[in-house]
């Protein structure tokens, strides 16, 4: 189909002939004619979209802008599978006081004939939640499952008494009516917000003082200076914009996070998370945009982005156009607004790597990493080569693999040396990569192992290696970054090198500490194989001085029995049972390890 170089919405079909994916463009060709450019260099999530797409068509448009518009629309009419869809589930929440005279603070989502008293409703859950927990902690009411009075003295204070978050009334020595003072501060405090409550408790300290009931008047002391405390935490994320929203993403093993904080007042007043398949926030965030803000009716003056794209203008323009006045669309470099950008892209990655099993420091080294080597996405899935051998003899390799910044030691391989005789380390390196890439070409595609390409391929070594490794890969028609570890004078990672020369790495502390872990253990795991191959061989040789037992019959004693030492101490029938044996052959073997004599003889 010719495509026109004018602005539109182009729609993919699947082979059912339903729709799959709806995109907008400034030129329909030349964006079209990406998808199905170099596989290589598109992200998992659109590698399969591809392989699904059966026919597509296309609609002009006269501007950009208006693409958008369409876009938009079509999207949320047909809600296409590899578009990203945001579901509309935020709901109300509530603040509820269990029914009772020793009633509970908590939070509940929706209202329930249950008798108690709820108040609201609030649209952000989080901040009910949040409010709820500080309200628990600050006047110290319980949080547990016991009911009172019915369960008084029947078990001790848990911890939250101890660590004073609870008066714990299960003890039966609070009064009633203290309690109900501190549940009615508690609503207070909720309802009126910490400055008024502060002055509200104020007042209620002074009356106290001057009644002489010093021990409530300190603790009301106490909870004001908790009160305080909290209203100090806030400050933290304080927003110069009286009502702003920031956004930012963050995309780690196939799929991405985008955080929302929402700004009302400056003070944060609601969080949003929203993870899904795909794999490069930077690229997904007009999608994300347009996406959340169909959905949401209540925009704010200033929405703070992580990162920017090419219709920034048109999406500031349509959001303009729904609010009913100016939207300004920033993404920050300096200053307050970047740091908050920072923090939610922070708690983005949180979210992620809680979801994934990592952590946020793992990601953050390969943040790192991707950053000093220019790759063009995060390493999330490494492979990290090294040879050993002794003078040329038991040449071997081994593959360590780090997915999401941990070893994988299930992906890990060794390679025995088969090509030549004697040490040549970059023909070593060179016979390692042709194997492995042999392996990629046959295989299915994976998860992990030999059925997917690393992200980055590290070597042991320096420009040689990499020339080595790089003249494979290009015969091979394999795109992937590669890199040399190269070590000083004292065995310690201090640089990586590739194709334009070393790049530093000691001024930075955590990546140089994860890049000699992985250089320590790429050597460790080649060594041991070596080493295990030359105990073998000293092993074969000394089975093959028996009369009858050749390579192959060494081979095969080793293997079923595992070690020398269970060969020695196996009676003559496991002998002749042991496969590729016959009952002479196992006669020598029996008389080599039971011969008698004197120990210098033996």
């Amino acid at each position: 189909m010719a495509l026109p170089l004018l602005p539109g919405v182009y729609i993919m079909h699947g082979a059912d002939g339903g729709i799959i994916y709806i995109g907008k463009a400034k030129a329909l060709k030349n964006r079209v004619s990406q998808y199905f450019g170099s596989q290589n260099n598109h992200p998992e999530k659109v590698r399969r979209m591809v392989d699904n797409v059966d026919d597509f068509e296309y609609i002009i448009t006269d501007s950009e802008f208006e693409a958008l518009i369409l876009e938009c629309s079509l999207i949320k009419q047909h809600a296409p599978k590899y578009n990203i869809l945001l579901k509309d589930d935020k709901g109300y929440s509530y603040i509820k006081i269990s029914p009772g005279d020793w009633g509970k603070l908590s939070y509940a989502l929706q209202k329930a004939d249950d008798g108690a008293t709820y108040i609201g409703p609030y649209k952000s859950s989080f901040y009910v939640k949040s409010a709820v927990e500080e309200a628990n902690k600050i006047f110290m009411l319980p949080t547990c499952g016991r009911q009172f009075p019915r369960d008084f003295r029947k078990a001790r204070p848990c911890l939250n008494y101890h660590i004073k978050q609870c008066m714990a009334p299960c003890t039966g020595r609070v009064k009633l009516e203290d309690y109900r003072e501190s549940l009615r501060q508690a609503l207070d405090f909720l309802k009126g917000g910490s400055s008024h409550s502060v002055k509200q408790l104020t007042a209620q300290m002074e009356e106290a003082a001057e009644n002489l009931e010093f021990e409530r008047a300190a603790r009301i002391r106490d909870k004001i200076a908790a009160v305080k405390k909290m209203g100090d935490k806030q400050k933290v994320i304080l927003s110069r914009e009286l009502e702003e929203d920031v956004i930012a993403g963050f995309s780690a093993g196939g799929k991405t996070c985008f955080q929302v904080f929402r700004f009302e007042g400056g003070r944060l007043f609601d969080r949003e998370s929203f993870i899904f398949e795909s794999g490069d926030s930077e690229t997904d965030t007009e999608e994300f945009l347009i996406s959340y803000y169909t959905l949401r009716n209540d925009i704010p003056k200033t929405i703070a982005l992580g990162s920017g794209f090419e219709g920034l203008e048109d999406v500031q323009r349509w959001l303009s156009e729904k609010r009913g006045s100016k939207v300004s669309l920033t993404v920050p470099q300096r200053g307050e607004q970047a740091q908050l950008c920072a923090m939610c892209r922070s708690n983005a990655a949180e979210a992620l790597a809680q979801q994934q099993g990592a952590t946020v420091r793992e990601y953050g080294v390969l943040e790192e990493l991707k950053q000093a080597l220019a790759l063009e996405k995060l390493p999330e899935y490494i492979e990290c080569y090294d040879i050993s051998n002794l003078a040329g003899t038991e040449n071997v390799a081994g593959m360590v693999v780090y997915k999401n910044g941990r070893p994988l030691k299930s992906a890990y391989r060794k390679f025995k040396i088969k090509g030549f005789e004697g040490q040549d380390d970059y023909a070593s390196m060179a016979e390692t990569l042709t194997r492995r890439f042999e392996e990629y070409l046959k295989a299915e595609a994976s998860e992990e192992g030999f059925g997917r390409l690393p992200d980055l391929i590290l070597l042991d070594g320096g420009k040689g290696q990499v020339a080595a490794v790089r003249e494979v890969m290009n015969r091979m028609n394999i795109d992937v970054p590669l890199f040399g570890l190269v070590k000083d004078d004292k065995h310690r990672t201090r640089a990586v090198t590739g194709d334009g020369g070393e790049i530093s790495i000691s001024s930075k502390r955590a990546l140089f500490a994860f890049l000699s872990k992985m250089q320590d253990e790429v050597h460790r795991f080649a060594v041991g194989y070596h080493h295990t191959r030359r105990k073998n061989a000293v092993f074969r040789s000394s089975l093959t001085s028996i009369d009858g037992v050749g390579e192959v019959r060494a081979k095969a004693l080793l293997k079923h029995f595992r070690t020398i030492e269970n060969i020695s101490k196996a009676d003559l029938q496991e002998l002749i049972d042991a496969p590729k044996m016959t009952r002479d052959c196992a006669q020598a073997v029996y008389n080599y390890f039971h011969v008698e004599g004197t120990d210098d003889e033996k």
